[in-house]
């Protein structure tokens, strides 16, 4: 397995962000899906990864500066077929790593408090996130979770 910065050019990250966004309309009320589409992942303020396996791209996630100190997850995800093999917890473990290397003193994340999203809470915990009040520009929603972790 490879991580590496990705620029969002390629049709196979096109591909997959595209499912990425199906699957959170699908489960999320509308007024509630944070997810970005490809323009909103293209900021400057954004770093992007891919998870390859070989030539297969098998998952995804991007750290977001909130400030100087914080940044928020955003947009992680693992392809159905590599789910339970230990890639997201590779994938969180690197931007912990790179947040904690560029500086910041916090990582924080909003996602979904439907059973859906249950895998994702359990990661987020095993990795030391705990549950906090909304933060950056989200709002008090019951169909968010938010949580957050001191580096």
């Amino acid at each position: 397995m490879q991580i590496r910065i990705d620029d969002l050019s390629g049709p196979d990250i096109a591909e997959f962000l595209e499912e990425h966004i199906r699957d959170m309309k699908a489960v999320s009320p509308p007024e509630s899906k944070h997810a970005l589409d490809l323009e909103g992942l293209r900021k400057p303020e954004i770093t992007f990864w891919t998870v390859w396996d070989g030539n297969t791209l098998v998952g995804c996630g991007a750290l977001k500066e909130l400030d100087a100190k914080h940044m928020e997850i955003k947009s992680m995800r693992v392809a159905k077929d590599y789910k339970q093999q230990g890639i997201g917890s590779m994938l969180l473990q690197h931007m912990l790593d790179q947040a904690a290397t560029r500086g910041y003193q916090r990582l924080s994340l909003e996602t979904g408090s439907m059973p859906f999203f249950e895998p994702a809470r359990s990661l987020y915990a095993k990795f030391g996130f705990v549950a906090c009040a909304p933060f950056a520009s989200y709002q008090e929603d019951a169909n968010s979770v938010f949580m957050t972790k001191a580096l």
